[in-house]
């Protein structure tokens, strides 16, 4: 332990040769008196565990308080002692970032994810106050990697998939490469061990080869460099194991299929260099078309530069080249702890504000109305490696993950954008909004004043978590009334299935202590949660039975009883007959849905139905209750499927007159001159409003009309159906449907 204390001290005094080792000692002995009888699995003194964890921050060249703190990280959490005694001995800094690091205290969560979520939060939480929290935990997971071999088979895979998962896209997004790297390499060797010992043995009895070949090169590369001029250093190495095995997964590949399983960097003095030293390269090897980044001038979010280029050798063996500064090459390996920010004190600004930690505060706000799976299963994705970056039409540099659309650069430009989006354009072209973005897209976001709103379909389109949130915050704000109608009736289907009743959950005994449970404040509030996708039935019924089941409650009531089948509209019987409200007299559509007049109404575009159809009512999430004609094919459910037959509800015509309603007419004839003509002058001495007409002919001579009228009812409708059948040569009208 001596020996490797002393190890700590020399690497710390490397780079900072004026620290107060009096103070570090005495942080040392402090934690091993604190952890004096505790074992590792591996039966050493658990004071090596932290000793080792202070080495790695020493090698990312942290100040004094990170060392201390990372001697200290497990104190609070596995001694007696507590934040007050740190601060008091080695100061609030150094305590502030013990407690950041210390594990939550052990809670029971309702799923996994849930308590992935938690830990996340904490560290979120932890990192927009202070970087060096995450730095020393990425630390302290690095070395429990190491010595994972103690652990038993199923916390290794445990342990591997949460590193793969959540701390190795961390490692990645903050820039420590090498640290990402060797945390990925790890894992895999615990979660495909056979598949890591394959690709491990081949590359070892090709180390020969792999050596020889990249000393030619890089002697090639260091000759034509020093003809020229410059001055620069040129290594080469093999892809880590990870790289390896993910391309041979993806590819479907063997390993001898494989060509690109080299790397190699020329560290030169300055910029104009690296783009000197791209030349030459491009000069003695033919370049890969399409495989150029230049991460110089427009740099990654976590501050990576470097210009990247693909090319290939005599022997036709494709290899990678990075060039890049030193300073860039220091920023590559050790990321956000290379630029020393805390140096000076974060009380100069604060880390969320600053343009580099701009995805901390968004996945802060993202998690704010999010479930738990939901919001993990996002991290990962706005986390992970793949990226795309795009321009505004000012130039501005836009960063996205993979895959995303002009749906996420609206939204990741402001919210009052992707609200207000009716189109998009790439590259000057109009394009559908689910087109994905490629790297060097010019992308420009039409917008409208009078635009309604997202669509309830972005949310499955966009791929960044924050879109996803601020759709959802939209529709939770403009659409209360809808989403607490929607979410009723989803609910109450749930229960039914459970077997609870809805008035065993608003029982006065029961409701605040089910509403602490779903973390709502009323049951509206459950509703319109469930309506705009901020919580799901099955979690919530999940819940509400649990906490019935503390109460000694859960089977006291009788499930509420079904309604009566939605698809089916009995005669002169309104949804207001069968539920026993009274209908209201007037209403702004003309229709009442459950005896309710003032919902939010839309008629179905595909079947357009008029007072005296047959009628039945989907709720739709964003756009109130959709109504259909009760024989429209998009009206046809699947009974036994609880899901759908959930978000059909039964509806009815008010009695009285009512203004004009749209309705689609197909009309089929032989074609002639003048059939257009005639149709019109039918509906003008019928004194019908025409809202379009248009009419093509087939190719097997016959001619389509396609006609949409207004009209009052389907007695008015069926009159002009009547009079449009005796139009010459007319063989069928019929009302458009699907």
């Amino acid at each position: 332990m001596e020996s490797t204390y002393q190890t700590l001290v020399n690497k710390f005094t490397a780079y900072a040769p004026h620290a107060d080792l009096a103070r570090l000692e005495r942080a040392y002995r402090y934690a091993e008196e604190q952890h004096a009888g505790q074992l590792r699995k591996s039966g050493e003194p658990y004071i090596i565990h932290p000793l080792h964890v202070a080495i790695i921050v020493a090698e990312l060249e942290l100040d004094e308080d990170a060392i201390i703190a990372a001697l200290l990280h497990d104190c609070i959490e596995d001694t007696r002692s507590t934040h007050e005694e740190i601060a008091k001995l080695f100061g609030p800094t150094v305590a502030d970032i013990v407690e950041g690091v210390t594990k939550l205290t052990r809670m029971q969560y309702v799923s996994k994810e849930e308590e992935q979520m938690e830990n996340l939060r904490k560290m979120l939480m932890a990192m927009s106050k202070d970087i060096r929290v995450i730095l020393i935990k990425i630390c302290d997971r690095l070395h429990n990697m190491r010595t994972l071999e103690y652990q038993s088979t199923r916390k290794q895979r445990e342990k591997s998939l949460e590193t793969m998962e959540i701390y190795a896209p961390i490692a990645h997004r903050l820039g420590m490469q090498r640290i990402k790297w060797e945390l990925e390499d790890l894992s895999l060797r615990y979660l495909d061990p056979v598949g890591y010992q394959e690709i491990e043995d081949a590359l070892a009895q090709q180390s020969d080869i792999h050596e020889e070949f990249m000393g030619r090169v890089r002697d090639r590369v260091q000759q034509r460099l020093e003809s020229e001029g410059i001055t620069a250093t040129v290594y080469g190495r093999v892809k880590h194991i990870y790289s390896i095995y993910r391309k041979m997964y993806t590819q479907n590949k063997t390993l001898a299929e494989i060509f690109d399983l080299y790397a190699f960097r020329v560290i030169v003095d300055d910029i104009p260099t690296c783009y000197n030293v791209l030349g030459c390269i491009h000069d003695m090897f033919s370049p890969v078309l399409g495989r150029f980044k230049d991460y110089i001038s427009t740099p990654k979010p976590n501050g990576y530069q470097s210009l990247h280029t693909t090319v290939v050798g005599r022997r036709g063996i494709p290899f990678e080249v990075q060039i890049r500064t030193q300073e860039m090459h220091h920023t590559a390996e050790y990321g956000i702890a290379a630029h020393w920010k805390y140096k000076q004190g974060l009380a100069n600004g604060k880390l969320g504000s600053e343009k580099t930690f701009e995805w901390v505060r968004t996945l802060l706000e993202s998690q704010q109305d999010t479930e738990a799976e939901e919001f993990v299963r996002s991290l990962k994705v706005d986390l992970f490696a793949d990226e795309v970056f795009v321009f505004t039409p000012r130039g501005d540099v836009k960063s996205l993950p993979a895959g995303a659309n002009p749906i996420d650069f609206a939204y990741a430009i402001h919210s009052a954008v992707g609200n207000r989006m009716t189109g998009a354009k790439i590259n000057g072209r109009i394009v559908p909004l689910d087109t994905p973005l490629k790297n060097g897209d010019i992308v420009e976001i039409i917008t409208a004043k009078n635009a309604h709103g997202p669509s309830r379909d972005w949310i499955k389109l966009c791929k960044s978590n924050e879109a996803r949130t601020k759709i959802r915050q939209w529709f939770k704000k403009e659409r209360r009334e809808e989403n607490i109608l929607a979410g009723r009736t989803m609910l109450e289907g749930e229960l039914r299935r459970a077997g609870i009743s809805l008035s065993q959950v608003t029982a006065e005994e029961n409701l605040p202590s089910i509403l602490k449970k779903v973390g709502q404040g009323t049951m509206d509030d459950l509703y319109a949660a469930i309506g705009y996708g901020g919580m799901t039935t099955v979690k919530a019924v999940a819940r509400i039975k649990e906490e019935l089941t503390r109460l000694g409650k859960l089977h006291e009531g009788k499930p509420d009883p079904a309604p009566a089948p939605s698809g089916v509209i009995y005669p002169g019987m309104g949804a207001a007959a069968q539920t026993g409200h009274k209908t209201p007299k007037k209403t702004q559509t003309g229709i009442v849905v459950e005896g309710l007049g003032n919902c939010m109404i839309k008629f179905a575009k595909c079947c357009t139905p008029v007072p005296g159809d047959p009628v039945i009512g989907f709720i739709t999430r964003g756009y109130g209750v959709s109504v259909h004609r009760a024989d429209c094919p998009n009206a046809q459910f699947d009974h036994t499927d609880p899901q759908a037959a959930g978000r059909w509800v039964n509806v009815s015509w008010v009695e009285g007159e009512q203004e004009g309603y749209r309705t689609g007419l197909e009309l089929s004839a032989p074609d002639r001159d003048g059939l257009a003509l005639d149709v019109a002058t039918v509906l003008s001495a019928l004194k019908v409003r025409v809202c379009t007409l248009s009419a093509r002919a087939a190719e097997d001579g016959s001619a389509l009309v396609s006609v949409e009228v207004e009209v009052k009812d389907k007695a008015q409708l069926q009159q002009v159906i009547n009079k449009m059948s005796q139009i010459r040569g007319v063989s069928t009208v019929k009302r458009a449907t699907g």
